[in-house]
């Protein structure tokens, strides 16, 4: 079975003959002296031959460490320099990042930012993936995910950004036809859209500030994996929809749909930036994280609400 070379005890004996002494590797290796020795007797053990000629005052390279000091030499540089570059690499924002965030999400308070975080670091660039779908961080190859979920517990590295509300809404002019239910349980008589990705998609679990739950099965004409497609058919009166604060925010604001049912909540857990476990993370991906908290964890949307 072949081994791998001595890529230690290679690099060692460079540097002995660079320093042209045991003793001076030894200093600029801040190694022992022995262990530099040993180093050396290791690699002439493997290599059968010795390398150098040792005497109390002076030390010579035999044939075979001649033949061998100027790859060894080339291979301590070539290690060096890779070292140096990836600790640059990894000190200075540089590089890709693969981000993948909910659709809607991205599209609305993601993408907004990213003109701004790229001017800051003109030497990163990112690969934007926008899916509702929750997509497999370490086997898909991504760097970082924006997720709004429950967190339960997971091997990757979650970070709390803000609490996401969802909101029972519809327009004034369903109102006008329906009525607004003043209870979850009245959700059951009225048409609602439901969403494909959502933990349990066909049931919307309330509570209320005493402690009170209930939980209805809703039904309509439309169900769809993205909050955008309902839109077209919530704003003219079709159904109601359960959907997250930040997306309609806007439409809360400026009247065009109402929220039902404030006093209740819905489960809907929060904001998380996720990354893979393993050690220190890139420059890259800590300036965008934390340019990402800064931007994002106060959670502007909720500014934009309107009284329900």
């Amino acid at each position: 079975m072949s081994t791998l070379p001595d890529f230690e005890g290679l690099a060692v004996f460079a540097k002995v003959v660079e320093m042209r002494s045991f003793a001076g590797a030894a200093a600029e290796l801040q190694l022992s002296k022995p262990t530099v020795s040993k180093a050396v007797s290791r690699l002439e053990a493997k290599l059968g031959t010795r390398l150098f000629n040792r005497t109390s005052r002076r030390l010579a390279l035999t044939d075979a460490g001649r033949i061998l000091a100027e790859r060894a030499a080339r291979l301590l540089a070539d290690g060096e320099a890779a070292e140096s570059e990836t600790l640059a690499q990894s000190s200075t924002p540089r590089g890709v990042i693969r981000l993948a965030v909910p659709m809607s999400f991205g599209l609305r308070w993601v993408a907004p930012l990213l003109p701004e975080f790229l001017a800051a670091y003109p030497e990163v660039s990112i690969d934007l993936h926008l899916s509702d779908a929750t997509i497999d961080i370490i086997g898909d190859g991504f760097d970082m995910a924006l997720r709004i979920a429950i967190m339960s517990d997971s091997s990757l590295v979650a970070r709390r950004l803000c609490p996401i509300t969802r909101l029972v809404v519809g327009a004034p002019s369903y109102f006008k036809k329906h009525g607004k239910p003043t209870h979850p349980l009245h959700l059951s008589e009225h048409s609602c859209f439901g969403y494909a990705y959502q933990s349990t998609p066909d049931v919307w679990r309330f509570v209320n500030a005493k402690g009170e739950e209930a939980a209805v099965r809703p039904s309509g004409p439309l169900r769809t994996n993205n909050g955008d497609a309902v839109m077209p058919a919530l704003l003219a009166g079709v159904s109601l929809a359960l959907l997250p604060e930040f997306f309609v925010a806007d439409a809360l604001a400026d009247g065009t749909l109402e929220a039902v049912l404030t006093d209740w909540t819905i489960p809907s857990g929060g904001l998380y930036i996720v990354t893979p476990p393993g050690g220190p993370r890139p420059a890259r991906i800590e300036v965008l994280a934390e340019f990402l908290a800064k931007k994002l964890a106060p959670a502007s949307w909720c500014s934009r609400k309107a009284a329900g």
